[in-house]
């Protein structure tokens, strides 16, 4: 049995991460400011995991929460563009000055690997499709730019303290837990959320741009297979399906499923959004043995029946 620090625990993907690990029979400290996160969302494992409300900006915090910790899953962020746009001074201190605190913390309590959550957002608007690790990334809004720091920070405390650390790019993740209600939720809940209450969602620019959308089951599956491998410390690597759907197809199977029949609501496109994005994750397969467990299709399908059987907004 390891200890798991999950930062932002509580949150969407953090949620999902603690309740696998809890299924694996390991000891989880689920770490979050309850900013965006919401205990309800670890609520039926709440037994099972030691819940520590702290600030991964605050050193003392991190500190005790990392008391014989063997893993750090470094979840926690203000992840949205629109919000990185509207406050790029909070976004940076916690992406950032954030991950930087886990880091350091991290090195001197002496864990076995750090995994950051790094962000497919780093490629901005690259017109090379798949997106590959070794293309130069070209960030387009400052949430971009904080989650493309963070990456260099692993790197270099992996070179330089001997740190093992290992950056998981997210395509698009998706799933049961995401917020439909934020101000900066994501679209697959707003759209589920809005075709759910017999109303049409709002599609920002013509909607043929694409994402390969990435069911969190196979984010949580990567995370925990990068933490017990120790053959990618330092590096950065795409976690996704390895396909791509536009808008408008995704709102056409999303129709589909939920049984309504409702035109979308074209607005201008926002800053920031790239036109595509498609993951090329060869390297993941190679270094972490990982594969699709749960492919795009099949994960709308069960995210649609959570949010049936939740009622969540």
């Amino acid at each position: 049995m390891s200890r798991y620090l999950v930062t932002g625990g509580a949150g969407f993907i953090g949620s999902n991460i603690a309740e696998e690990l809890v299924r694996m029979g390991e000891e989880v400290v689920v770490f979050d400011n309850l900013s965006t996160g919401h205990e309800g969302n670890i609520e039926h494992i709440r037994q099972d995991v030691t819940f520590m409300k702290g600030d991964v900006r605050n050193a003392s915090e991190v500190r005790m929460a990392l008391d014989g910790v063997d893993y750090v899953l470094h979840q926690a962020a203000l992840a949205s563009v629109p919000r990185s746009i509207d406050d790029p001074l909070l976004v940076n201190e916690v992406n950032v000055g954030g991950t930087l605190t886990v880091l350091d913390e991290s090195r001197h309590a002496s864990v076995k690997c750090v995994v950051y959550a790094a962000s497919s957002s780093a490629y901005g608007d690259s017109e090379v499709l798949p997106k590959r690790e070794d293309m130069l990334p070209t960030p387009l809004s400052p949430y971009a730019v904080s989650k493309l720091v963070g990456e260099h920070y692993c790197s270099v405390y992996s070179k330089v303290y001997g740190l093992p650390t290992i950056s998981i790019r997210y395509f698009n993740v998706f799933g049961p837990r995401q917020d439909p209600a934020s101000q900066y939720a994501a679209v697959i809940p707003i759209f589920i959320s809005h075709l759910l209450d017999g109303k049409s969602p709002t599609i920002f620019g013509d909607g043929e741009q694409s994402r390969d959308f990435t069911y969190v089951g196979n984010i949580v599956k990567a995370n925990i297979m990068a933490a017990q491998n120790g053959k990618a410390a330092g590096q950065v690597v795409n976690v996704a399906c390895g396909g791509r759907f536009t808008l408008n197809e995704l709102y056409g199977m999303l129709c589909e499923l939920i049984g309504v029949s409702l035109d979308p609501v074209y607005a201008d496109p926002r800053l920031g959004d790239v036109k595509h994005s498609h993951a090329d994750i060869s390297m993941a397969e190679e270094l972490l043995g990982y594969s699709v467990e749960t492919d795009f299709e099949e994960g709308l399908k069960r995210t649609v029946e959570w949010y049936r059987k939740s009622g969540a907004p």
